[in-house]
C-alpha cells in the first residue's frame, strides 16, 4: 500500500534549483535511505515533505488515507534545542500534538501512547528525568520516541545517529530496524553512514540535485554510483 506519491518535483532554495523533476514513492514497510553529497539536496527534500517549503513544480500526493500531519518527523541533533527544561514525558507526549483537534489538552489515549512508546524504546524508567541532563544517545531515543507519538505510518529521520558514539549509535540504528520489521512502520533516513544503508535499507533514493537512482538496495549496487558508495564497504 502507498503512503505517499511524489511526481517531477522541483525545489528552489535562495533562488536556485535544489531539486530537479524528483519522481518516488514510499510504500507500506518500506526502509528507505536517501544519499548523496553534500548540496545535493537531501535536506530540502525532507523539508519539501513535511510541508517546510514548497515546491516549484510537481506535487507530493499522501495517500489511502494518510496525511503529512500524521508523519513523524526527527531532525539532525544540532537542529534540536536540547537545553530547555522540560522532562522526558513531557517531551514525548508532545508528539501527540498532531491528534489534538481542538481539544486543549491530551486526553487518556495519548497518555497511554506514550507510555506505551517509552516502554517499547527502553526510556520508561527516564520518564521523569529532566531532557538536558540525558546524554546524546538518550535525548536522541527520546525524540524518537516523541516522533513515534505522531505516527504509525511513517518515520522521517534526518541524520538520526549524527553525533552520538558508536554503542548508542548502533542502539538508535537496531530500534529503528525494530520498528520497521516489528511494527511496519515505513522509514526514510538521510544518511552519511553508507554502512547503515548497506545494512537496514531496502530501498535507496541517491540524489545530486536530480535523482540519480531510485529502486532496491540490491539493484543500487549493480550500479556505478551503487558501487562507489556501497561496495567498498565489507
Amino acid at each position: 500500500m502507498n503512503l505517499l506519491s511524489c511526481k517531477h518535483l522541483c525545489v528552489s532554495y535562495e533562488g536556485k534549483p535544489a531539486l530537479l523533476d524528483i519522481s518516488f514513492s514510499i510504500e507500506e514497510g518500506d526502509y528507505i535511505c536517501v544519499l548523496g553529497e553534500n548540496g545535493a539536496g537531501k535536506s530540502t527534500l525532507i523539508k519539501t515533505l513535511l510541508g517546510l517549503k514548497k515546491a516549484e513544480s510537481g506535487n507530493i500526493e499522501f495517500l489511502n488515507g494518510f496525511r503529512q500531519k500524521y508523519v513523524g518527523y526527527l531532525p539532525q541533533q544540532q537542529t534540536v534545542k536540547k537545553d530547555f527544561p522540560a522532562s522526558v514525558w513531557e517531551v514525548v507526549i508532545s508528539g501527540n500534538e498532531n491528534s489534538l483537534g481542538f481539544r486543549p489538552f491530551f486526553n487518556v489515549s495519548h497518555k497511554r501512547l506514550t507510555e506505551e512508546n517509552l516502554k517499547k524504546l527502553g526510556i520508561y524508567t527516564l520518564k521523569d528525568k529532566c531532557f538536558r541532563e540525558l546524554s546524546g544517545g538518550q535525548q536522541q531515543r527520546v525524540l524518537l520516541c516523541r516522533a513515534l507519538c505522531a505516527t504509525k505510518k511513517l518515520l522521517i529521520l534526518d541524520e538520526p545517529a549524527s553525533g552520538l558514539d558508536p554503542v548508542a549509535t548502533a542502539e538508535l540504528y537496531s530500534i529503528i530496524k525494530n520498528l520497521n520489521d516489528e511494527d511496519k512502520i515505513s522509514v526514510i533516513m538521510i544518511s552519511h553512514d553508507t554502512e547503515c544503508a548497506k545494512k537496514y535499507a531496502k530501498k535507496i533514493l541517491h540524489l545530486a540535485k536530480k535523482q540519480i537512482f531510485f529502486g532496491t538496495k540490491e539493484d543500487y549496487i549493480k550500479t556505478e554510483i551503487g558501487k562507489k558508495f556501497l561496495e567498498e564497504i565489507q
